[in-house]
């Protein structure tokens, strides 16, 4: 009996022996497509007209001996359950590997679609035991839309498209706050003022967003010309935000706890600054390293180079669950300070910085549960998107009231600082 595997989980089997993106590289296997019922190779979203498939294979001969083909299915409705001489009979286009290199155009396309691409031979529903001389056949296959002139000219699949321009609005953006705030910031971070520690903190995190951002420019910018990218620098993206994420968990989780101890000591003289205890910080490490292992672990099953994804993994599931249910603490934490807080300042201040928490938090899981109801090709961009753009505006808040409306400025700027990330001239620490 042959083995069934999910499409899925072919994805994830052969894509370690691939090279990300939709510059596809590697070797065809006799033994791997009829173990599975055909090597799954990659996924394409195909939108419009003039899609294309071109391969290259470097032994033809060999291909024409093992009667190489290239199936490729669309749509993963069935495709699953289907046996192995109903997958050689059923997919939407068959390639015949008898040339060294070949194109293949996709039929025209009324909405973006999936198409899968597997590789099979005239061993791959075999009973009987295979040729163990048979050599792999190395391949690169490069798939293709078309681009804004109709030619099959851009590699980026259906559920990518917008992000590359995405990235350069956003860095454009980082760059035009930065000239605008960075000498106030500065100033209030030289202070070394009772809130330094909090600013430091946001500064790096705000820090590393952008480095992330960056990143993911300069490999999509790539990935434009080769549809392969640079998936050191992906890598290096995914990384930069997984820091910023830990850090942020950190400060927020250490604020809260350690203002909730404070308030059961007798001296509270300074009440809203980085308030740490033993207590405090053996939970924040907790919960950073606990959230840190679900980031890597998340990571390392997406082939994809997105920080955020639509949840297809138990890792991320297990991490948005985590994220509500930090909100859920945070808030109960802040209830009770609230509740027993007379100051309206004071409550207000607490109001603002809970908004600023929960918009960090559930921002990623409420989008990926949002995404349920949109198309396939829109899930992607929608949850990378609104999960930057949600976490940005959280620590722009948080910027604007740990510099504008903390007790420290409560006489002097509190009355006269209504724009984000400035400090009125009369701020003393």
């Amino acid at each position: 009996m042959l083995r069934k595997h999910s499409s899925r989980q072919l994805e994830q089997r052969f894509a370690a022996a691939l090279t990300p993106g939709k510059t596809v590289s590697g070797v065809f296997r006799s033994d791997a497509a009829r173990e599975n019922n055909g090597q799954y190779i990659t996924r394409f979203l195909y939108h419009g007209e003039n899609g294309l498939v071109a391969y290259r294979v470097h032994n033809v001969l060999l291909a024409v001996q093992k009667e190489a083909r290239l199936l490729l299915f669309q749509g993963s409705e069935g495709f699953d359950n289907l046996s192995c001489l109903e997958r050689l009979t059923s997919a939407h286009v068959s390639i015949n590997l008898i040339k060294e290199e070949q194109n293949q155009t996709i039929p025209h396309q009324s909405a973006p679609q999936v198409w899968h691409v597997m590789y099979v031979d005239r061993y791959t529903c075999q009973d009987g035991e295979t040729d163990a001389a048979l050599e792999d056949l190395r391949f690169q296959i490069t798939l293709m839309n078309p681009d804004a002139a109709g030619n099959p000219l851009d590699h980026f699949s259906a559920e990518e498209t917008g992000l590359h321009s995405f990235y350069f609005m956003l860095i454009l953006a980082y760059f035009v706050a930065s000239c605008i705030y960075i000498q106030p910031l500065w100033q209030a971070l030289s202070k070394a003022g009772p809130m330094h520690t909090v600013l430091k903190v946001l500064s790096t995190a705000l820090l590393l967003q952008g480095t992330s951002v960056l990143l993911n420019y300069i490999h999509m910018a790539r990935y434009a010309r080769d549809g392969v990218g640079t998936p050191l620098t992906g890598s290096l993206a995914e990384l930069c935000d997984m820091v910023a994420q830990v850090q942020m968990l950190y400060l927020l989780l250490s604020l809260c706890v350690g203002w909730s101890l404070s308030r059961s000591r007798k001296s509270q003289s300074k009440p809203l600054q980085w308030d740490s205890s033993p207590a405090s910080t053996a939970l924040a490490l907790a919960v950073v390293i606990a959230q840190g292992a679900l980031l890597i672990w998340e990571q390392l099953e997406e082939s994809e180079h997105h920080s955020f994804h639509v949840q297809r993994s138990a890792a991320g599931w297990l991490l948005m669950a985590l994220r509500i249910t930090l909100a859920l603490f945070l808030a109960s934490v802040l209830y009770q300070i609230i509740s027993a807080e007379r100051s309206a300042l004071k409550r207000d201040f607490y109001l603002s910085f809970g908004k600023g928490c929960f918009l960090w938090f559930l921002c990623h899981p409420v989008l990926v549960l949002f995404s349920v109801i949109l198309n396939e090709h829109q899930k992607e961009k929608v949850v990378t998107i609104g999960v930057i753009l949600c976490q940005s505006i959280s620590v722009v808040v948080l910027y604007r009231l740990f510099l504008s409306r903390s007790l420290y400025w409560e006489v002097s700027s509190l009355s006269s600082v209504t724009l984000p990330l400035t400090m009125s001239r009369r701020s003393r620490y």
